[in-house]
């Protein structure tokens, strides 16, 4: 690759000025390097929660949400490792310089934290919380940190796995879950007013994810949830 970049007269290399300014570029280049190994090997831990976690949409599932989540917890810890080495491969002034490499991983892990959160405890998380799971800062200025957008991102990621479980919950026999999720959606996301672009599509998803557990008001009308609550006073 470098070769190429100073083959014909001054090029590349002209451009740069000298010799202290190539040493500069080739330094970057080899940290940007550095950066995506470290990112893909954080993928594919990521990758490993989130198959683990939506096996709870499964028929058998929702009995194995403590043992998915005991499992998620311990994979966790691997993330913090990893999201640990990886900011030790830029100098913390340049976060957002080499932020593109790791975004989306990071919204995946923010959506993910909060998705096994929200199964233990069926508790929305706050960024705070998100970060101290995922061994990061909140505050730019101490370093690698879960960015605002990035968070926002995760939990209207969660949004939509939120609407899927209320489904599945249902064909699971579990007609209160629906309800405390309707309940979760209305009352924290729709609250949000959004303005960046990538984000406001996502929120605008956000009242398809909604009309999905309309599956509530059918319950409702059906009287499943007054029957549930009937059995269980007995």
């Amino acid at each position: 690759m470098f070769p190429l970049l100073c083959c014909k007269g001054r090029g590349f290399c002209g451009a740069l000025g000298n010799d202290a300014s190539w040493e500069a570029f080739v330094a970057v280049c080899r940290g940007a390097q550095d950066i995506r190994k470290v990112v893909q090997v954080l993928e594919q831990t990521a990758r490993e929660i989130l198959t683990l976690l939506q096996s709870v949409h499964q028929p058998s599932g929702f009995k194995e949400i403590p043992s998915k989540c005991t499992k998620a917890k311990e994979l966790f810890c691997t993330v913090r490792t990893q999201l640990g080495e990886l900011k030790n491969k830029f100098p913390v002034e340049q976060y957002y310089r080499f932020h593109e490499h790791w975004r989306f991983v990071l919204q995946r892990l923010a959506f993910l934290a909060a998705f096994e959160v929200y199964l233990e405890s069926a508790c929305l998380m706050t960024r705070d919380e998100v970060a101290q799971i995922l061994g990061i800062e909140v505050v730019r200025k101490k370093g690698f940190h879960l960015d605002v957008e990035d968070y926002l991102a995760g939990v209207l990621i969660m949004a939509s796995e939120l609407s899927r479980l209320a489904v599945n919950s249902v064909t699971a026999g579990d007609f209160g879950r629906p309800l405390r999720i309707s309940n979760e959606l209305d009352s924290g996301f729709r609250l949000l007013n959004l303005k960046n672009d990538p984000l406001r599509k996502r929120y605008d998803g956000l009242k398809y994810d909604v009309e999905k557990i309309e599956v509530v008001y059918d319950l409702s009308i059906r009287g499943l949830t007054k029957e549930q609550e009937a059995g269980g006073n007995k």
